[in-house]
């Protein structure tokens, strides 16, 4: 039997902002206020992963420049792991470098091998403001390097370089959802 809510379970799906927004090219503000808008915005950021089939979401990622993001990611043990942070910081990330393949909900459909470290540790708060260490490896690492880069304003694309590089921007300005500027 599960006990507690499921996230998401009472929140609305929001639009994605796609690449070419100009939010998700800013890093984002400090949350100072932790009253029920914030709650609110975490159970819609988790609804609106789900119905996206994501493992992870920035707030910027459906137009709110506030340092928040939600996951729902296994790890490479195949231990899921389910939540959220307020104002997080990506305090480690070392161990092995692996190139491995990265999309985006922001850029639906286009993937590219991205270096990044196969552990990761991120300190911040929920939403009540209690603070949270999440310690992240394999797959979860990758996941918790990725939605701190969007709360900087970076997307996955920029961490690529040569010929991937161009290929993945190559395809943006070709998806039916791009925007001119992209």
């Amino acid at each position: 039997m599960r006990h507690g809510s499921i996230p998401g379970a009472s929140g609305r799906v929001r639009p994605l902002t796609l690449l070419g927004a100009p939010v998700l090219r800013e890093p984002c503000a400090e949350v100072t206020d932790f009253g029920p808008a914030l709650a609110r915005l975490v159970e819609d950021m988790f609804a609106t992963m789900y119905a996206a089939q994501g493992v992870g979401l920035a707030a910027n990622q459906v137009g709110e420049s506030l340092r928040v993001f939600v996951y729902d990611c296994e790890d490479d043990d195949d231990v899921r792991h389910v939540g959220h942070v307020v104002n997080p910081r990506l305090v480690e990330a070392d161990g092995i470098e692996i190139r491995g393949p990265e999309g985006c909900l922001s850029l639906p459909g286009l993937e590219a091998g991205t270096p990044r470290f196969d552990h990761a540790r991120v300190e911040g708060v929920d939403v009540q403001g209690d603070p949270v260490v999440i310690h992240g490896t394999g797959w979860f690492a990758r996941c918790l390097q990725h939605e701190c880069d969007h709360l900087e304003g970076r997307i996955y694309a920029d961490r690529v370089t040569g010929w991937r590089h161009r290929k993945v921007m190559r395809q943006a300005a070709k998806a039916p959802w791009a925007r001119t500027g992209a």
